[in-house]
């Protein structure tokens, strides 16, 4: 027998073969970064720039109201300063310290004050400076000392109380190489308190630092506190003081003697 065989096609659904999609260009990918980047830069300097303007706004109006709080301020000051009582109170102050010091306690305080404060201040600035300048054994040249400090004052009755600023002094001097700093220092502290005493303007004497002519006065333009000037004169030669040294015997008779003869 003859077998015949028939060819069948199968009706199966076959799966279509898997095609890639290949990349046509790459630098898209990179402009997408960088696209987002600059967004969120973008938004950060916004928010940034909002928050500085925010603080420059405020600065300008506290700004502004310094202003106008300063302004205040001069226009109160300059009615005191032309405030006709309080400029006669000034002048009363100064005459309540010179009364002030005829208590022993308050004369004794500001005294020692005194006497610590000239040595503090004024030692430092008198001490030789030839080591500095290289010129070992050679008295240095004068030059210029000006400081100034405060004077102090607490009550004594008062444990409690604070120490205030009575007034303050300027001292403004040329160093000498002819006389110790004790002895300068001690007639600054001579000098200041016979100023500052009751009697100074009854009593006609003239201060006198290092053999030169001292010049005291209150400083008017000084405000609010009180400042005493204590200046060396620069003008004119030294002061001459008279020597009480007495002539020996035996030159006096001889002098004598001399002028019989003639």
């Amino acid at each position: 027998m003859k077998t015949s065989t028939v060819l069948v096609q199968s009706t199966l659904a076959q799966a279509p073969p898997t095609s890639r999609l290949p990349i046509d260009n790459p630098w898209m990918l990179t402009s997408g970064g960088l696209l987002l980047v600059l967004v969120g830069l973008g938004v950060y300097s916004h928010l940034q720039t909002r928050k500085l303007l925010k603080q420059l706004k405020f600065e300008t109006y506290k700004n502004q109201e310094m202003q106008k709080k300063v302004k205040l301020a001069l226009k109160t000051i300059s009615k005191m300063e032309q405030n006709p009582d309080l400029i006669h109170s000034r002048e009363f102050n100064l005459d309540y310290l010179r009364m002030r010091m005829d208590e022993d306690h308050f004369h004794a305080s500001i005294v020692n004050q005194l006497k610590v404060k000239v040595k503090q201040k004024i030692s430092v600035a008198l001490r030789p400076r030839q080591a500095e300048e290289g010129m070992i054994g050679i008295a240095s040249k004068p030059r210029v000392v000006d400081e100034i400090f405060d004077v102090e004052y607490a009550p004594h009755d008062q444990p409690n109380a604070k120490k205030r600023v009575l007034f303050r002094i300027q001292v403004r001097l040329a160093k000498l190489p002819t006389q110790a700093t004790s002895s300068t220092i001690g007639q600054l502290v001579e000098c200041i308190e016979n100023f500052m005493s009751p009697d100074a303007e009854e009593l006609h004497w003239q201060p006198t630092i290092q053999g030169r002519i001292a010049n005291m006065h209150w400083d008017q333009k000084a405000k609010p506190t009180p400042l005493l000037v204590v200046e060396q004169s620069s003008e004119g030669a030294n002061v001459t003081m008279r020597s009480r040294n007495t002539l020996p015997a035996s030159t006096s008779t001889s002098t004598v003697g001399k002028k019989k003869l003639a």
